[in-house]
């Protein structure tokens, strides 16, 4: 994922990497640090993806944005049952690859900007 989205996928737009091994990793993260945007492996084992995106939907008031990728543009419906922002199919296309990250980050983005203004 990380070579098809690259460190600077769009001008002034920097990407940062911390990489999580399972559900409790992710957590620890989110928990941790500002995470604007989790991508998630849909295919991974034994913890998927989309389940991973669905209890982070479910667990978190305000969850960061969720992109999961799935192997196959028939697994779309699954992963729409996930609960994800968007969703990549493999093999993944840097350009829209970059493209789609650019978008949900900056959309994230500018849903914070009015709640940051009246605080």
């Amino acid at each position: 994922m990380r070579s098809a989205i690259g460190d600077e996928p769009a001008d002034g737009v920097k990407i940062e990497y911390a990489v999580a091994d399972d559900y409790d990793d992710a957590v620890a993260l989110i928990d941790s640090y500002e995470i604007d945007l989790v991508l998630l492996d849909g295919e991974a084992q034994p913890a998927g993806g989309m389940g991973i995106a669905r209890q982070l939907r479910d667990e978190f008031d305000a969850p960061p944005t969720l992109a999961v990728v799935v192997a196959r543009a028939a697994d779309r419906w699954l992963a729409a049952w996930s609960r994800a922002d968007s969703v990549l199919t493999h093999p993944l296309n840097p350009v829209t690859t970059g493209q789609t990250v650019v978008d949900l980050l900056v959309n994230r983005r500018s849903a914070e900007l009015p709640a940051q203004r009246a605080a």
